[in-house]
């Protein structure tokens, strides 16, 4: 028995061998993972493609393609189009290639005779505003109008360095002017793509509120609120998913000086403070949201709506100037705007073309820029959100003014000095909040 005992104790138990998983080789400048989590190559681009192939043998026999066809090629292709780089190959969007075509060629092409700049200068906004519609019906996010927008910044400065500023009408101090307007512009853009004011996930944040808030949260409508724990001033719940129903559920606090209502975000699972919006493209809910901007793929909100301000504002004045400063070098002896509408002999020479051409093109844009200036302005006025106006002129309430360019709710509005110092304090703090925005 003892010397069963010590061969028992003597017996070790047996370590199985880890299996060691095979390690995945380094990706080479040219390499990638697909969609389908395959190692693939940039070279191979254009292999294995069945449903391009099918697409292809369906156009050249003039039969209907499927729309789910389409959708698995536009699929295949943005996953396969991708440039070398360090440790893999990268993605690039294909919504910031089509500007890079095909802004150059049209305003080529526009330069050639004064008809085909009135026809391409003409469909280049009607396109861009079929392409905002139709992203804007989808709910997509797409990359295109800040492409667009930058792209454009860059190739005027290079049509002004190289066809403006040889002609010697341009100075050094004026040209350095124009410089850093150019560079302020893209510090603000920088500026106002960061944080708009993102609503922190329950899981994110569990900050409790004081015992006021507290109590005031559960004066009225207690019933629908049931299940929540504790929830911060940011409009961040840290409690159990309310049970019931989630979509649009609404209350309306007492003691609150305006009655402000505050809403349940079944999407991020999150009560939303006054002002508060959920963005359908960007997929979370924005504190004092004003609008998704486009041109910066971001929303505007409490964080980043002064330097969206600063951003049209600088643009404006360094877009004027640099119109200003072409026409003057194109159009001698000539006032800014005589020379815009009359400027006999532009079309000589290819390069006052151009330049002719891209002043145009710069006006267009300048002048979209200056309604969006001049709305944001008005709205800080009344201290109304973008959001704001159109749920009023949907719902035919508050005041309109100039048909309807202004829209006064009268919620929010405290006089013209006061609204434009809480816009000067927005996202200086993060708590507390006005009082009408308490909830």
């Amino acid at each position: 028995m003892v010397t069963g005992a010590k061969s028992k104790a003597n017996m070790k138990p047996v370590k199985k061998k880890k299996i060691e998983e095979p390690e995945l080789e380094p990706l080479c400048c040219c390499e990638y993972i697909d969609r389908n989590g395959e190692k693939n190559h940039v070279a191979a681009c254009l292999c294995d493609c069945q449903d391009l192939d099918e697409g292809c043998d369906r156009w050249f026999t003039c039969k209907s393609v499927q729309p789910e066809t389409c959708e698995r090629i536009m699929d295949t292709i943005s996953d396969r189009l991708r440039i070398p780089w360090l440790r893999g190959a990268k993605k690039i969007n294909i919504s910031i290639i089509p500007p890079l075509l095909l802004l150059p060629g049209f305003l080529h092409v526009a330069s050639w005779h004064f008809l085909l700049g009135v026809v391409v200068l003409t469909s280049l906004p009607v396109l861009a505003l079929w392409y905002y519609y139709l992203t804007h019906r989808r709910k997509e996010q797409t990359l295109f109008f800040l492409s667009l927008g930058l792209f454009s910044l860059g190739y005027m400065y290079y049509v002004f360095l190289r066809e403006v500023v040889p002609r010697g009408r341009v100075g050094p101090s004026r040209l350095t002017v124009l410089t850093c307007g150019l560079f302020l512009i893209l510090f603000a853009l920088y500026r106002a793509k960061k944080n708009p004011g993102y609503l922190s996930s329950p899981a994110n944040e569990a900050t409790p509120l004081s015992n006021s808030q507290i109590e005031c949260l559960s004066r009225e409508g207690q019933e629908k609120t049931k299940g929540f724990l504790a929830a911060d001033p940011s409009g961040s719940v840290s409690s159990r998913a309310v049970k019931g129903d989630l979509k649009s559920s609404s209350r309306v606090l007492a003691g609150s000086p305006t009655k402000v209502k505050e809403d349940w975000c079944a999407k991020c699972q999150l009560v939303r403070p006054a002002r508060a919006w959920h963005c359908r493209i960007c997929g979370i809910c924005v504190r004092r949201m004003d609008h998704h901007c486009v041109w910066i793929n971001s929303c505007v909100g409490e964080s980043n709506h002064q330097a969206f301000i600063l951003a049209l504002l600088i643009f404006l004045l360094t877009s004027v100037y640099g119109i200003t400063l072409t026409l003057d070098t194109i159009c001698r002896d000539r006032s800014v705007f005589t020379a815009l509408f009359y400027c006999p002999g532009v079309y000589s020479d290819y390069s006052s073309a151009l330049s002719f051409t891209c002043v145009w093109y710069s006006v267009i844009i300048t002048v979209g820029m200056a309604y969006i200036f001049l709305i944001q302005l008005i709205n800080i006025s009344y201290n109304v959100t973008e959001r704001e106006v159109q749920q009023a002129l949907r719902q035919k309430t508050g005041r309109r003014l100039l048909w309807g360019l202004i829209v006064d709710t009268g919620q929010y509005n405290r006089g013209f000095l006061r609204n434009w110092h809480q816009f000067s304090t927005l996202g200086a703090c993060a708590v507390p909040h006005p009082a009408e925005d308490i909830v």
